[in-house]
């Protein structure tokens, strides 16, 4: 770690330079002095990559600027602040938001190309930053985006992972799974922070010791020390100067050589602890199917909330000493789901441990500052952990953890006297024959506002749930429906039509995307309808050229997009999607096409490495796909293509060229979704079951304009112990047809019984996401759908009221929510930089 300077004296204004230049040539000057003189690179350089470098270099001075000024005027202002804990931050690409957000784009783009390179070419060197997975990580990214432009003081705190997921290929339809080594050549964005790294703890045991005042005092000893060391990256808001930081942490070693073992020829001994302490940030999400990847997620958790706490802690240390009486009108952390829930029992530790706080002082400040976002209602997404494990990797935090159960079960007893089994059903801790953690319980219990992300979500929360613990504590659960920003899914994804857009009703709407309804007179321009579907028809084109690419199939841009791109979970039902594609299939091989609309469907996502159902899906996916694409009786009428390695990147380009959007997961199982918000904001019609926030697309694009089809949530709880899928296949030929084909092996002929386990999902009983039940009502919706697209004045009208209406669905206002509720932040602005 990195010493500070020592000086008696204030330092020399180093820092203090000319303000850098805005226009294109002071960037492109910067940008060739970069290319030549600090990466070494000339004329007969062959790696575009080193341009791209540059390129970024040169923007990042100008951020840099922009940061240290919206730092100062926080610093200034001793303003409150917001520390958002995730263990993702999808944040995608950063060069083309850079210059969006900077005013930079168009004149940069002209300058470079007088020197003979295409921006979009730089911009495509640029790998996708492997920091996140799916909705969770991407709605992280879209909030900081938002927190930026609405200028508010919120960090965000992630992992620097060496490794992203995984680099999805597609092999004979399997997936296979590939090192996603994103920080191969490095990341021009982040700036290391080496003198604010920190000493995280694990192992050891605790000491309990009274002191001379007659109080006890705990030591956690004979620890294995990780270091954590700070890379912060800058997050610029939109044409307003102000630039917040993600702030990730990379796990290392204390000591990174042992010298003594490698002159004794121990050599692999010698880097013994820097390896294992690399281990933690090495790779986002590792398979915890063993007990080693269990290990490995508990240690990056509670690495993250760690290392997190003491930054945020030091620094008011810093200014205010061990004088906690003020900390919570300051500080308040938002909890991105129940992973980073171990910072409950760590700022407890932190407070009273290191300095010195008593139990009550130390809880009054935790219950202030600590909110608790859930995204989940599936119960085996919500974070468990075996005491045992907890405890020998986290000895104090366990002890802590019994404490606050302890004197919260006392209070549940109080409020309920004698009602053992409530108290069993709320305890934190779940007894059995392995007693375990219920993380998303300690995060309600210590959280001083527990949200869902879309109203149907919140409401089951505190009717299924946390049920008992809504009962106990109405006041803590509210809604906050989730958002995407329009910069990067609508400005920067899909510019033709921002461009449309801004011409039409100008361009308030790109901060106030409310304003968006300006354009619901504009749906019967039938010449603003005209052009509306050209920049569409431009937009599938772009995707049809990926899908030929990526996938090797040709899709007819003038038949209807069908798509569905998101993590690959039985819940989420790609299943039926493959179905509905069968189905088809068999209508085309029996010659049932009369007033057929010729449909192109795309399915895209990743299965987590251990789930083999999931896996299991993309196979028959790719199946269904080789028979459907290779028949001459389906071309022009049908096709269907996996997309492998669904990424950010990818998705800019897809929610441009979609036409429909699959948002078809089980009533009450999804818990918002947003890319069901990204494809409404791109004009997509949504096909959807009343789930997460579809319920609230519906409502505001209206009925006529979305596809609605099977149960409810309520519906679909009331089918539990009497379901009978067989009977269903039975009573409908076209899931009778469909099944046929499954059970005939015809999608796999040469591999015999690969899909035996799907179809068996499909006619349990047992079967939890009901997929027979939905089928003839998703057929139905999706008949309605090929219909309304023949209708291409009326499709054309839909899109443009999808879009005129998604600004509800804008991150923005989501955040502006959080602050108005939770955090109740002042918004600041920073000086300008050059006049921005």
């Amino acid at each position: 770690m990195a010493k500070p300077l020592i000086t008696s004296k204030p330092l020399p204004k180093i820092a203090e330079l000319p303000v850098l230049g805005m226009d294109a040539g002071s960037i492109i000057k910067d940008f060739r002095r970069y290319f030549s003189h600090t990466l070494g690179r000339d004329k007969l350089s062959e790696s575009a990559y080193y341009v791209y470098t540059s390129l970024s270099f040169a923007l990042r001075d100008r951020l840099v600027e922009r940061w240290k000024k919206t730092q100062q005027a926080y610093d200034e202002q001793n303003c409150k602040r917001t520390y958002y804990l995730s263990l993702e931050f999808l944040m995608g690409r950063a060069l083309g938001n850079a210059m969006l957000n900077l005013e930079v784009e168009p004149s940069i783009a002209g300058a470079l190309k007088k020197l003979g390179l295409e921006l979009e070419e730089i911009i495509d060197q640029e790998h996708d930053a492997g920091l996140g997975n799916g909705g969770l990580g991407r709605l992280a990214a879209c909030f900081l985006d938002s927190c930026a432009t609405l200028q508010l003081p919120v960090r965000g705190y992630g992992l620097r992972y060496e490794y992203g997921m995984f680099r999805q290929k597609i092999d004979n339809g399997y997936q296979l799974e590939e090192p996603d080594h994103w920080l191969r050549n490095g990341n021009p964005w982040e700036i290391e922070r080496p003198e604010h790294s920190v000493l995280v703890k694990f192992g050891g045991k605790t000491e309990h010791h009274k002191q001379p005042d007659g109080t006890m005092r705990v030591y956690w000893k004979f620890t294995n020390d990780v270091m954590a060391v700070p890379y912060d990256v800058p997050v610029p808001g939109y044409h307003n100067g102000t630039v917040n930081t993600l702030r990730l942490w990379k796990s290392t070693a204390t000591e990174v050589f042992d010298l003594d073992e490698f002159n004794k020829g121990s050599y692999a001994d010698a880097v013994e602890a820097k390896n294992t302490a690399e281990h933690i940030t090495m790779v986002l999400y590792p398979n915890d199917s063993s007990e080693n990847g269990k290990e490995l997620r508990l240690r990056q958790q509670y690495f993250l909330a760690s290392s997190s706490l003491q930054d945020v802690l030091r620094s008011w240390v810093k200014k205010h000493g061990n004088d906690f009486s003020g900390f919570a009108d300051k500080n308040f952390f938002q909890l991105n789901d129940t992973h980073p829930t171990c910072a409950v029992p760590e700022l407890m530790r932190l407070l009273m441990d290191e300095h010195g706080l008593d139990w009550d002082a130390a809880w009054s400040i935790t219950t202030r500052t600590v909110a608790y976002t859930n995204h989940t209602l599936l119960p085996e997404a919500l974070e468990r952990w075996q005491v045992n494990l907890f405890g020998r990797l986290l000895p104090r935090l366990l002890e802590i953890i019994h404490e606050i159960n302890a004197r919260f079960i006392a209070m549940v007893a109080q409020r309920w006297p004698g009602d053992i089994d409530r108290q069993i059903r709320m305890s934190i801790i779940e007894e059995g024959q392995d007693q375990y953690i219920r993380m998303a319980y300690m995060a309600v219990v210590a959280s001083v506002s527990v949200n869902g992300v879309a109203e149907l979500h919140s409401r089951l929360l505190t009717q299924h749930l946390f049920r008992d613990f809504y009962e106990l504590w109405p006041e803590k659960f509210n809604n906050k429906t989730n958002g995407v920003t329009s910069r990067r899914w609508l400005v920067s994804s899909n510019p033709a039509l921002s461009n449309l857009i801004t011409r039409t009703i100008g361009d308030d709407w790109i901060t106030e995307m409310t304003r968006l309804k300006e354009l619901v007179p504009h749906a019967d321009n039938a010449a603003f309808r005209a052009e509306w579907r050209e920049i569409k028809q431009a937009n599938k084109v772009r995707l049809a050229e990926m899908v030929q690419r990526d996938c090797g199939i040709t899709f007819d841009t003038n038949a209807l997009f069908d798509v569905q791109v998101k993590r690959i979970h039985e819940y989420k039902r790609q299943l039926l999607n493959v179905l509905h594609v069968i189905h088809l299939y068999d209508r085309i091989k029996r010659g049932d096409t009369m007033d057929w609309t010729p449909r192109c469907v795309l399915i895209g996502g990743k299965a987590a490495p251990g789930y083999m159902m999931a896996k299991r899906t993309i196979k028959l996916v790719n199946a269904v796909a080789q028979m459907v694409n290779n028949d001459p009786d389906a071309a022009g009428l049908l096709k269907l293509a996996f997309l492998p390695n669904y990424r950010v990147s990818a998705m800019e380009v897809i929610c441009a060229g979609t036409d429909l959007s699959e948002q078809i997961s089980t009533a009450g199982k999804e818990a918002s979704g947003t890319g069901n918000m990204k494809f409404m904001m791109n004009g997509a019609l949504t096909v959807g079951t009343l789930d997460g926030a579809n319920i609230e697309i519906r409502e505001e694009a209206g009925d006529e304009n979305f596809f609605l089809f099977g149960l409810t949530a309520e519906e679909v709880e009331a089918t539990r112990g009497h379901y009978d899928p067989s009977a269903i296949v039975a009573s409908d030929d076209d899931l009778r047809r469909v099944m046929h084909l499954l059970e005939s092996r015809h999608f796999n002929l040469f591999e015999p019984g690969i899909f035996d386990l799907i179809i068996q999902s499909i006619t349990s009983p047992g079967d939890p996401w009901l997929t027979a039940a939905d089928f003839r009502s998703y057929i139905d919706a999706q008949q309605k759908v090929a219909t309304a697209y023949r209708d291409t004045e009326r499709w054309t009208r839909m899109s443009i009221i999808n879009t005129a209406t998604s600004g509800k669905f804008s991150s923005d206002r989501t955040i502006l929510d959080y602050n108005r509720d939770i955090w109740h932040l002042p918004q600041i602005a920073a000086k300008p930089v050059n006049g921005k």
